[in-house]
């Protein structure tokens, strides 16, 4: 990791102190466009917005979508405190964010929680193949 991305990485763990010492879970991020510049920051805020979804990996991604065409998406890195949860990784691919730098992944998160992390939800399915088909055949041609 070159000196630069380790300072971005320091940054968004500084954005992570940032939401806790405001209530909020400890989580910072920012995207560092193609030449590296910091173009958007953020904290965690799910406390403090009474939003469950207020991570700060989704607030950027979502951003990103909003304000950067697909071409600076591509070229673009989030740093982050920890690795992206699945709800905010998801939405960085559907950003079109180039990666992701994280400093510490959810297994070391899971560690460090009294419970060892979130209980995993019982999915079911396949279900009801065709009849799911028939509403998404054709859409991403």
């Amino acid at each position: 990791m070159t000196p630069e991305a380790e300072n971005l990485l320091r940054r968004a763990i500084e954005l992570a102190a940032t939401a806790r010492q405001t209530g909020n879970p400890p989580f910072g991020s920012l995207l560092a466009g193609p030449d590296g510049t910091v173009i958007a920051e953020d904290h965690n805020t799910s406390i403090t917005d009474n939003d469950i979804s207020a991570h700060p990996e989704l607030k950027l991604a979502k951003w990103a979508a909003a304000n950067l065409d697909p071409a600076t998406a591509a070229q673009t890195t989030m740093y982050t405190s920890c690795q992206p949860c699945s709800m905010c990784a998801g939405a960085i691919d559907r950003a079109g964010l180039a990666r992701v730098v994280y400093a510490l992944s959810g297994e070391q998160l899971n560690a460090l929680k009294p419970s060892g992390g979130f209980p995993a939800v019982d999915q079911e399915g396949p279900a009801l193949y065709d009849e799911a088909r028939a509403v998404v055949d054709g859409y991403y041609t």
